[in-house]
């Protein structure tokens, strides 16, 4: 497995120089209630770092976007990357799907597509006198689920069962989809025409939800200056095996969480309950998916173990699309859960 993962790096052009943590927001804490160990880098972190490296050359000035959606994967999640259209949603998420490596396809939502496009249909073999049952782009490793947004309630309620179980029952069978399984799904926002917004219950099989913004001035001028970065596409080549892929989720899930850290985590599910400005507040299931994704955080940075710095880099992406705001019909901001953790003390 490690002559595995360095021969990927290789493959991935890796290139230590620039591959930088994301801060996160600052804050202090006792060292010896998180700490219980010191990080020891090793070869999955160097493949890891190279997929970071090859990423950005693709999808330039977003760094923490890509480490937060790479964190997502690790968590064994699905990925919903929301904001206007051309910015660079569905690049990524082929990005993404490229160099990990996986089986993966890509549907374009519309209005008009039914849940049997997604799934699959049985159709009648003549030769063999029976129905024989024809997968949909629902059975890949990675579905590009674009402008999902763009589909009616109906179709997008096809997705659910997929998202949670890993299966999916047609035609009075239940089939499992193959393993690793991740759906990237972009969307525009809601108030754009011929949209339909997500049910929260969707919302909530979505372990992430995050925003590429505009490029800084920089990253604009190179792109303006290279002619755009999607040719660079079919030249990425995987940074690891579906087996590796596997072995690095089981990693990520076994980094070190301390008393005083699931404290903390418990401090800021219970903040987001009764809190003055949300319909309502974190679910149990979505602690897991703070505690989860924290440390995959962690894991992506080359650490053991979870820090407080970790849940508060990746709180706003697990929590903005499971709050909603009691003042209007949108969702938390960013913003809003940075009030929150400033105002919710380290225990």
């Amino acid at each position: 497995m490690a002559a595995l993962a360095s021969i990927r790096a290789a493959e991935c052009g890796y290139n230590r120089e620039g591959a930088g943590q994301s801060a996160g927001l600052a804050g202090h804490y006792r060292p010896n209630a998180f700490m219980t160990t010191t990080a020891a880098p090793n070869l999955s972190a160097s493949a890891i770092e190279s997929l970071i490296a090859a990423a950005n050359r693709v999808i330039l000035g977003k760094d923490t976007q890509i480490r937060l959606a790479l964190a997502c994967l690790l968590a064994r999640g699905h990925l919903l990357i929301e904001d206007l259209p051309g910015v660079g949603k569905t690049t990524l998420a082929h990005t993404l799907a490229r160099l990990l490596g996986l089986e993966f396809s890509r549907v374009q939502f519309t209005s008009d597509m039914l849940p049997a496009d997604i799934i699959g249909v049985s159709i009648f073999d003549r030769e063999r006198s029976s129905f024989r049952f024809l997968p949909g782009p629902l059975f890949a490793q990675v579905l590009l689920a674009d402008e999902i947004n763009r589909a009616t309630p109906k179709t997008q309620s096809a997705l659910l069962e997929a998202m949670e179980e890993r299966q999916v029952t047609a035609e009075g069978e239940t089939r499992a989809l193959p393993e690793p399984f991740f759906v990237i799904a972009t969307q525009n926002p809601s108030g754009q025409i011929g949209t339909f917004p997500l049910p929260e219950s969707q919302l909530d099989r979505f372990l992430l939800r995050i925003e590429l913004g505009y490029p800084d001035r920089n990253a604009e001028r190179a792109l303006l200056e290279s002619g755009g970065r999607k040719e660079k596409l079919p030249a990425l080549a995987a940074c690891f095996e579906p087996d590796q892929l596997v072995m690095l989720q089981r990693e990520a899930a076994a980094v070190h969480t301390s008393p005083a850290l699931l404290d903390y985590v418990q401090a800021l599910t219970e903040a987001t309950r009764g809190h003055p400005a949300f319909v309502h507040g974190l679910s149990p299931r979505a602690a897991l998916g703070v505690l989860a994704v924290a440390r995959a955080w962690a894991f992506i940075h080359g650490r053991k173990m979870v820090l407080p710095e970790d849940v508060q880099a990746i709180l706003p992406s697990v929590a903005c699309h499971r709050l909603r705001l009691i003042n209007s019909a949108s969702h938390a901001r960013p913003e809003d859960i940075v009030k929150l953790i400033k105002t919710t003390p380290l225990p």
